[in-house]
Formats: structure tokens, C-alpha cells, sequence
């Protein structure tokens, strides 16, 4: 069991809502292909839940010492599951992981690995569902969101919108923070001067119960998003800063 003040290799962080039936396979996903390679922890946050997500949550935690479980009293968002689990994360890299199970956990090592070559800047390795599992519907609309992701942003990620992303913590927590801010972490990232790298990873079908995001209401929602972060970006500057000894 690591130390509760331990400074660990990896937290996994999970946000969830509305996910029984695919939490614990997902938490056994996660320690078998993580035991013995990393000191890490998981940190799974349930955005206030409405199903029987909290009690498998609770049920893991009698077992799995390497569990932290953080519960949102009503629903927040993901952005905000995001922030609250990294907040409480005692290691100096994250892998964020969906949910739904359709990330494959057994991805992250080589994610993990390829984020920590030295580069002089932080790396963020944002993941690529070249072969998406899921309906025609939400392929079309995710694509859709993509390529005016590009085109606008120019964050040079296919696909930003996919939840497999490893990077430090400090430098997350340095992100202007807002509501879909885990839509565009790539671009973000970029306009505070780390280095992303793009890396093929599976995607599965989903396990058990249902997509939450719309079709429609999300691109509209993704439009106003996308103006916000070009007005970040304008006002961004970082600093060529030297110390001098």
C-alpha cells in the first residue's frame, strides 16, 4: 500500500456519471496494466450520480488501497471532475481515462512513456481514436467538432475531444480553467508553451449504459467554446525568461 504522503509516478484520473456496470471492470482494467510497471494512484470522481455508480465505487474501495473516490453533490461537468481529481493527485503525472470503459487502460504505459522523454518543456501526449467503436451519429458530430477544432484552433490534435490524454500536473493546473476546458487541452497546452504529441490508441464499444452527450446541442455548445479559446489565445503571451545564477 503506498504511503498516504507518498510522492507517486502516475494518478489515473476518472471521471464518472451515471457508469455502473463499467467502473469496476474499468478499475481492474486499469491496476492490471499498471501493477508493478508505476507507483500510481486512481482517483475516480463521481459527478453526482444518480445510478449505482457510488455504491460499486464504495463496494472498490474496501479492496483497492490505491483508490481515492471524490464525490461531486450535484453535477458539475467534466472539466470540473477533471479539476477536482487532479487537484487532489500526489504525482507528477496524469493519464485522464473516460468512464465508460471505451479507453483502454492498457494504453497508458506507452503513453506514460512516451510523455516522459525529455524535451525541455512540458509534453503532453493527447490520444487519436483513429477506429472509433461507436453509433455513425456520434462519429459524424465528433468528426465535425474536430475539424473546426483544427481549422480554428490549429492545435494539430485529430482528436481532442478523446479522454486518454497523459501529462504533468503542475502544468494543468496552470490552464485557464472553464466548463468543456477537457474539449480543448491540446490547444490550451500549445498556448502555454508545452509540446503535445498525438498517439494512435484503441477504442472499445461501450459496456453498459449510454452515451450522455448529444448530438446537436454539442456542436452548437463546442462553436461557443472554440470563440472563447480564440480570445484566450490572443491574450496569451509566455515569456522567453531567463535565470540568471
Amino acid at each position: 500500500m503506498p504511503s498516504p504522503r507518498a510522492v507517486l509516478d502516475l494518478a489515473v484520473v476518472v471521471p464518472v456519471y451515471d457508469e455502473a456496470g463499467n467502473v469496476a471492470p474499468l478499475l481492474a482494467e486499469i491496476h492490471a496494466a499498471l501493477a508493478g510497471r508505476l507507483a500510481y494512484q486512481v482517483i475516480v470522481v463521481d459527478d453526482g450520480s444518480t445510478d449505482a455508480t457510488l455504491d460499486e465505487l464504495t463496494h472498490a474501495l474496501a479492496t483497492d488501497d490505491r483508490l481515492t473516490v471524490v464525490r461531486h453533490r450535484g453535477r458539475s461537468g467534466q472539466s470540473a471532475a477533471l479539476r477536482t481529481g487532479i487537484e487532489r493527485a500526489r504525482a507528477r503525472w496524469i493519464a485522464t481515462l473516460d468512464g465508460d470503459g471505451q479507453n483502454d487502460p492498457a494504453d497508458v504505459p506507452r503513453l506514460v512513456e512516451l510523455a516522459c522523454r525529455e524535451s525541455g518543456v512540458p509534453r503532453m501526449v493527447a490520444g487519436y481514436r483513429r477506429r472509433r467503436r461507436d453509433s455513425l451519429v456520434k462519429r459524424l458530430s465528433s468528426r465535425l467538432a474536430n475539424v473546426a477544432r483544427q481549422v480554428v484552433l490549429a492545435d494539430g490534435t485529430p482528436d481532442s475531444g478523446c479522454g486518454l490524454k497523459v501529462f504533468p500536473r503542475e502544468a494543468f493546473l496552470r490552464l485557464p480553467y472553464f466548463d468543456h476546458m477537457h474539449r480543448f487541452l491540446p490547444a490550451l497546452f500549445r498556448m502555454q508553451g508545452g509540446v503535445v504529441e498525438v498517439a494512435e490508441v484503441h477504442h472499445r464499444p461501450r459496456r453498459a449504459g449510454r452515451s450522455k452527450y448529444g448530438t446537436l446541442d454539442r456542436v452548437l455548445v463546442s462553436v461557443v467554446d472554440i470563440l472563447g479559446v480564440v480570445w484566450l489565445a490572443r491574450r496569451t503571451s509566455v515569456p522567453d525568461a531567463e535565470e540568471l545564477a
